[in-house]
Formats: C-alpha cells, structure tokens, sequence
C-alpha cells in the first residue's frame, strides 16, 4: 500500500497542475484576443488576424473569437473566411444576433441576396435585440441590391421610423427614391436631412446626384465640394474629385 498511494498522490498532482495550466492559456487567449479587437477597432487587421489566430489555437470553441474573425476577414474582403468562421460563431452560440447581422452582410458581399435577408429578418424579428434598425436597413440594401426598390423603400422607412437619424438608412432611403426616379422625393429628404445633420458627407454626395438628375450641375459641383471639404481623404473624396472633373468638362455652358 505504501507504494500505491504515493503513485495516485503523483497523478493527482499531475491532473490538477494540467488543470491549473489549461486556465492559464485560456486567461492568456482571452486576453490576446482583446489586443486582436483592439487592433481591429484601430483598423490594423493584419496585426489583429496575428493575435486572433493565436487565440484560435487556445480557445477555438470561442464564439466571440470566431466572430472577430470573421469581422477581421470581411475587412479583408475574404468573404469565404469569413462566412466560415461566423457560421462558426453561430454554430457555437445559436442566439449570436450581432453574428447574424454580419453575416448576412457577408452573403450581400457575394451577392447571395436570398440569404442575406433571411438573416437580416430573422435578426430583426428578435425581440431581445436591441438595435433592429441594423438588420432592417442591411435588409434595405440587400433588395436594393436585388432589384426589389419597393421592398427596398419599405425597410428603410422601418429603420427610420426606430432610428430616425440612422445615417445608412438615409442614405439608402435616397439611394432607393433616385433608383425609381422619384428624383424631387429625393431631394426633399435630402434637404430636410442635410438641414439636421450638415456635416456628413454622404448625405452632400447623394444630394449631388440628385441635383445633377434634376439638371442642375452647378449646385451639384457645389455639393461635391462639400464632400470635399467634410472629408478630404475618404474614398468618397475621390468620387468627388471625379465628379467634379466630368462636371467641370460642361460647366462653362452654364
């Protein structure tokens, strides 16, 4: 007997200093994915995809990690990554909205409009989310994208009507109205929104396409020198940029 209990006191100690060790690396995963969402809101996701993969070899069964990864290959337009990985994350925690959201987001990245609105109302229609006005605007953007303006035209008035001031629901709103060529409804939205919210630049970039569609292009450059001016190293710039080169071609006519 004298020999047998030391052996189980051995393996006692082995057992619970594995057990001791395997909650050090998951603190340490935890923690290494909280520097990778860190460098993600920074915009850095090379340096966030390091320390998320990382985690990955800790705690892979993580929603949470599996839905920054997923966040981290869409910034990185690999759409196939990161449907993967918020399947993943859904798959793991079957109420994950946010996880939902972006993945139907993912799906209108590669066109799979079908999808994407199934997800985006699903989203929606849960009563414990807390921000349905995501999902119903996406789900705008996914008919637009689809082709179905009405249905289009009628999620973002739902988005708007829980979150009146929700930039991309305006946005889309405006973007739908110039698509069915109800260019004075467009404007008149526009107007009314700009007067409340002056210094977003999208808003003086939808109003500028609207302005030229009603024949006035001098007030149109005047709105994409706003752009210009709001946000002078955005990508929208160079739409502007752009816009004001071809419209500047006819502007001694006017």
């Amino acid at each position: 007997m004298k020999k047998i209990i030391p052996y189980f006191l051995i393996l006692l100690l082995v057992i619970t200093g594995c057990a001791s060790h395997g909650k050090e690396q998951i603190k340490i995963a935890t923690a290494t994915r909280s520097l990778g969402e860190a460098y993600m809101a920074q915009g850095n996701y090379i340096a966030a995809l390091r320390e998320l993969l990382d985690a990955e070899k800790i705690i892979p069964l993580d929603p949470f990690l599996q839905y920054d990864l997923g966040l981290v290959y869409m910034a990185r337009e690999k759409y196939n990554l990161a449907e993967s990985h918020l399947k993943k994350a859904i798959a793991l925690k079957n109420d994950y909205t946010a996880a939902q959201n972006s993945l139907g987001v993912v799906f209108m990245k590669q066109k799979k409009w079908d999808a994407a609105i199934t997800l985006f109302q699903k989203t929606a229609d849960n009563l414990l989310y807390g921000t349905p006005h995501y999902p119903l605007s996406n789900m705008g953007w996914a008919f637009l994208g689809k082709g179905s303006l009405k249905e289009a035209e009628k999620s973002f008035k739902k988005a708007l009507k829980l979150k009146p001031n929700f930039i991309n629901a305006i946005h889309g709103l405006a973007t739908t109205y110039l698509a069915q060529k109800q260019i004075t409804i467009a404007r008149q939205l526009l107007d009314k929104s700009i007067l409340k919210y002056p210094d977003v630049p999208i808003l003086h970039a939808d109003l500028a396409r609207t302005l030229e569609s009603l024949g006035f292009r001098k007030e149109a450059r005047q709105s994409w020198q706003q752009v210009i001016k709001l946000a002078p190293e955005s990508e929208l710039t160079k739409e502007a940029a752009n816009q004001l080169t071809r419209l500047s071609s006819g502007f001694h006519n006017l």
